[in-house]
């Protein structure tokens, strides 16, 4: 919602500060398709150029984020704490049986409390590998916190990609915009035999292109950049989550101290309370007792 309340404020004080200021939006109206045509062309050819066709797809996907904002919400959070706990309490309680839980977890009692974790692949993957290494003697948490955090990074990196796809179309925008312009000036001079109300308006219209390239690049484009690296930063924390949590487990803290450092290290705006997780954990007791 606050993507579309921001989109209307860029185009409603833009434009209709420079309607009240006495502007013509004729002439804006009448060179914007060509403009428009130019300048988007552009950009998009040159997004396809330098992108694969699985970075073009994934970027688009992407745009979305904008209006829904991050995947995981506060009680996501809560969820996987409580997830984590009943797999480091089976872990404790019988290593065994914990592993038809993390060689299926599709099947698994305990994964499937929890769908939205369960459909996301990383998430999962991520539990069971690290819990897998665990059960292999592969105990060494300073070196397990050294690959999870390698592999964090590399899928933020990759993440990432939209984002710095679209800051990379913003950096192009205003020198389309130019050369959108400069076409307009050389239409304008091979009419120089025209009145001059005929010159201004063609002079107008070419520079349409110029504020469209600055327009589009620091109105929308780059925000939307902004916007989806925030967004994408912001989900990373899910992740984090995990990685804290398992490495306070290969630490051998009790298992609600593990929880508890997971707790106190996400962010605070998305970090469930103390009395929130101790409510859940106890469901968490009882539906296993």
């Amino acid at each position: 919602m606050i993507g579309f309340i921001g989109i209307a404020l860029i185009f409603a004080l833009v434009f209709g500060g420079y309607v009240a200021g006495g502007g013509d939006m004729g002439v804006i109206i009448h060179a914007l398709p060509f403009e428009f045509t130019m300048i988007g062309g552009a950009a998009a050819g040159a997004f396809i150029l330098s992108n694969d066709m699985a970075s073009v797809k994934k970027t688009l996907k992407d745009v979305g984020k904008v209006f829904k904002g991050p995947k995981w919400k506060p009680d996501d959070y809560r969820d996987l704490l409580c997830l984590l706990f009943a797999l480091i309490r089976q872990a404790r309680q019988n290593a065994v049986a914990l592993e038809e839980h993390i060689e299926n977890p599709e099947e698994s009692s305990i994964f499937t409390q929890y769908e939205k974790i369960l459909k996301d692949h990383e998430a999962v993957e991520l539990i069971c590998d690290t819990l897998r290494s665990a059960s292999m003697n592969y105990d060494d948490p300073h070196q397990v916190e050294e690959v999870l955090e390698k592999r964090m990074e590399a899928n933020l990196h990759h993440a990432l990609h939209s984002s710095h796809a679209l800051q990379q179309v913003a950096d192009g925008l205003p020198a389309l915009g130019i050369v959108a312009a400069v076409l307009g000036i050389i239409k304008t001079m091979g009419s120089i035999d025209q009145p001059p109300e005929i010159l201004g308006g063609m002079i107008g219209s070419a520079l349409v292109g110029t504020f469209m390239g600055v327009f589009l690049a620091y109105g929308l484009v780059g925000p939307f950049s902004a916007k989806v690296q925030s967004v994408i930063e912001e989900d990373a924390h899910f992740y984090q989550l995990i990685r804290e949590v398992l490495v306070a487990n290969l630490h051998n803290h009790a298992t609600n101290i593990c929880i508890e450092v997971g707790r106190q290290n996400t962010p605070s705006h998305i970090r469930p309370s103390f009395s929130e997780v101790e409510e859940a954990l106890k469901e968490v007791k009882q539906g296993a007792a």
